[in-house]
């Protein structure tokens, strides 16, 4: 929440210290295309990771991979940027990326972190990085009214973070290498693509709707409608933080066949999110125009009416997530990606129907009606899933080595004839 707050804060700083929306439109621009392509750099390894309950991989395997990844996905969003987005923001985009890929390099070593059940480490990481980025932001932009620079001092402060506290408190775990085989390279591309897949037609949700805004309303309407959802951002992320601690908890049920257990603990995470994001609701109706005057100052206030409908949208985001990671810790990779592809599918036309008849609270419901119908996609795969129970998983997997085995045994003696 430390860490939250403080990304927060620096759309405030921009804000504030700038003559106008502009730099604040611009650095919305650069989270929303980097958002995108970071969660492919991701891979949904963090989420593979923690519920790797058999240890079947190493740090140092799943540390290359993201390497590998990282690159990938750089190289793929300044191409996307480049026919996408103006010519000025490809600097800013590239460097947010950069200060991004810090955070995904030190997000490998807290799987580490989780697996051996030290969240503390986690968190105690999390505030470092979001007061140095915060400090290193505010000091650096404020000197030189310049973004870009700015930008680059929080991949300064990202990175003190990564070499002087996560890889030496990781390394009473395990040792912090880079390993990676061509084969293994080719098992987490082959398992984990579909969810990645999902995960990118995920992140790309709002970014469609915020980027059609940005061409029909320009850079100010973005960089006011990005300002008045900050502070819903707190259900978003928050929701995350609420069930991310039980990505391994949930395998670890479900496998076990503890149905009872495993339902259980779904209806507390799901009543934990809709309690968040109720809470935030009344919290936010009430002093919501007061906290963005004060943050924001005055020209804010016409655009409070913004606020509820992004509630909806934020709220909506965070069951989509939830659903989606919990069904690739049961390892339904093509579930997840069936989900968050639907809901991609109906943000398009959605897109172009809401900003257009709405204007900048078209982004709202046009995310929102998207994600919902991706939500009841992902329940359900889920629903189908817990009834089944682990057996039909096992059984099926165990018919696939069999039939990898026949096929191997074919090809041998299809050699041996040659």
């Amino acid at each position: 929440m430390t860490y939250l707050a403080c990304q927060w804060f620096v759309t405030i700083v921009v804000v504030r210290l700038s003559s106008g929306f502009d730099d604040a439109g611009l650095l919305s621009l650069a989270m929303s295309v980097v958002g995108i392509f970071s969660t492919f750099a991701n891979f949904k390894m963090g989420t593979y990771q923690i519920s790797d309950i058999k240890r079947e991989n190493s740090l140092g395997e799943y540390m290359g991979f993201r390497c590998v990844t990282l690159v990938a996905a750089f190289v793929a969003c300044m191409v996307y940027a480049l026919f996408t987005c103006a010519t000025y923001a490809l600097v800013t985009i590239a460097l947010f990326y950069a200060f991004k890929a810090i955070g995904l390099l030190i997000d490998i070593l807290h799987g580490e972190d989780q697996i051996n059940r030290r969240m503390d480490y986690i968190g105690k990481s999390f505030m470092l990085q979001g007061v140095s980025t915060f400090v290193a932001f505010v000091i650096v932009y404020g000197i030189t009214r310049n973004l870009n620079i700015a930008i680059v001092a929080m991949f300064v402060a990202a990175l003190l973070v990564l070499v002087l506290f996560d890889i030496p408190h990781c390394r009473r775990f395990t040792r912090v290498t880079v390993s990676l085989s061509a084969k293994k390279a080719l098992f987490f591309l082959r398992t984990s693509l579909p969810a990645v897949i999902a995960s990118v037609a995920a992140s790309a949700i709002f970014a469609i709707p915020k980027q059609y805004l940005a061409m029909v309303s320009g850079d100010a309407a973005l960089g006011i409608y990005a300002s008045v959802a900050a502070p819903a951002l707190v259900i978003q992320m928050g929701a995350q933080y609420l069930y991310g601690p039980l990505l391994d908890i949930f395998p670890r049920l479900f496998f076990d066949g503890d149905k009872k257990g495993f339902l259980t603990l779904l209806g507390k995470t799901v009543a934990g999110i809709v309690a968040v994001t109720v809470a935030c609701a009344i919290v936010l109706e009430f002093v919501g125009e007061w906290v963005l005057c004060l943050l924001f100052g005055g020209d804010i206030a016409p655009y409070v009416y913004l606020l509820q409908p992004i509630i909806v949208s934020t709220a909506a985001t965070a069951f989509l997530w939830f659903f989606g990671d919990l069904l690739i810790t049961l390892r339904r990779f093509w579930a997840n990606f069936a989900g968050n592809v639907t809901a991609f599918l109906a943000v398009v036309p959605l897109s172009f129907v809401c900003v257009n008849t709405w204007d900048m609270n078209g982004v709202s419901f046009a995310g929102a009606g998207a994600c919902m119908l991706g939500v009841f996609v992902l329940f359900c795969f889920l629903v189908q899933t817990v009834r089944r129970g682990p057996g039909f998983r096992m059984r099926r997997v165990a018919a696939n080595q069999a039939r990898d085995n026949v096929d191997a045994s074919v090809a041998n003696s299809s050699e041996e004839r040659a």
